[in-house]
């Protein structure tokens, strides 16, 4: 599952960590017309960002890569809608609000869902909320139009419960997690990294986590005239996600080291988020893209947005998809 912001996103080859020989796209720098490639991202130890990996790639072509932060995906969305942002990764919900408004992406690829275990609601430990059920009137804060939505609709719909029956307090992950420190909420949608932070000093009480809750993962997105004008630069970005994220699923606690000095969280509680997510890719076939048009359906059905949508229209066609997708991603 891919909720809320993790604390990191595993965005590419790391250089000296991993004997994997995937065979890598040779580019000519004359085929690429542009010279800066900007980045979107989410978390404090983005493991590219960290280690500079994508600028080995794409330096000695003369490209360089700018980094822009982001709150959440909604925000990193925005700033794709007026151009900041190329590229980036978001959960299953921020891609239907931003195709509601307008917002020109496409989808690139999708990662695999995780566990599910590394997003959850929870309450205070000696909270008198015991079950979801509990929840009927009382604060739950998470961020609108974030993957956390669509978690907390599934969580609810099994309590019998829907979105109105609760008081949503919307708040960034980070002011989320400010808020329940301070027990200036009821109950709050926690992602990883805080989540697992609270685990480890026994503070909290999970009401439901996201294990067995159906979900799509995440998606890397590309701003359309982007992903258009350069599908051999969105190739090489691709193949680097891809064989990160093969060398992360085997090398959880590696991958927990060498974030935690820019994430400044211990490496046994960042070993535990390694673990419950998935970083490698996988192609959009049908079964992907009818899985999120089924989210945006019932989110029209729920009136959280004003315009039915139709998840194809934020993609390209089989050739397009065809000539950057790696060889190695498979369904």
């Amino acid at each position: 599952m891919f909720l809320a912001t993790g604390v990191f996103t595993l965005s590419t080859n790391l250089v000296g960590c991993s004997q994997q020989t995937t065979e890598k796209t040779a580019v000519a720098s004359n085929n690429i017309k542009t010279k800066v490639l900007k980045m979107g991202y989410q978390s404090a130890g983005d493991i590219v960002k960290v280690k500079g990996v994508l600028e080995k790639r794409l330096n000695p072509l003369g490209i360089s890569v700018e980094w822009s932060k982001f709150a959440a995906g909604p925000q990193l969305l925005e700033a794709m809608n007026v151009g900041s942002v190329d590229f980036g990764s978001v959960g299953e919900t921020p891609p239907i609000f931003a195709q509601a408004s307008g917002v020109p992406f496409v989808y690139v690829a999708s990662t695999k869902p995780g566990t599910g275990e590394g997003t959850a609601v929870v309450v205070e430990k000696d909270s008198p909320i015991k079950t979801v059920a509990d929840l009927k009137g009382k604060e739950l804060a998470f961020q609108r139009a974030t993957a956390q939505q669509y978690f907390v609709v599934k969580v609810l719909e099994e309590a019998g419960l829907k979105l109105s029956d609760v008081k949503h307090i919307n708040l960034t992950p980070l002011e989320t997690r400010a808020a329940f420190e301070r027990k200036s909420v009821e109950a709050a949608v926690i992602g990883d990294p805080h989540l697992a932070v609270f685990q480890k000093t026994a503070r909290v009480r999970i009401l439901r986590n996201g294990k067995n809750i159906t979900t799509q993962g995440g998606y890397w997105l590309g701003s359309r005239n982007f992903v258009k004008k350069h599908p051999e630069l969105v190739k090489v970005i691709l193949e680097e996600i891809n064989n990160i994220g093969k060398w992360a699923e085997s090398n959880p606690r590696e991958v927990a080291e060498l974030i935690s000095p820019e994430a400044k969280i211990d490496v046994p509680t960042l070993e535990l988020v390694a673990k419950r997510r998935r970083y490698t890719l996988r192609p959009l076939g049908e079964e992907v893209l009818s899985g999120q048009q089924k989210i945006a359906d019932l989110f029209y059905q729920q009136k959280f947005i004003t315009k039915n949508i139709n998840v194809k229209d934020a993609t390209l066609s089989a050739e397009q998809y065809a000539a950057f997708t790696p060889i190695d991603v498979k369904p």
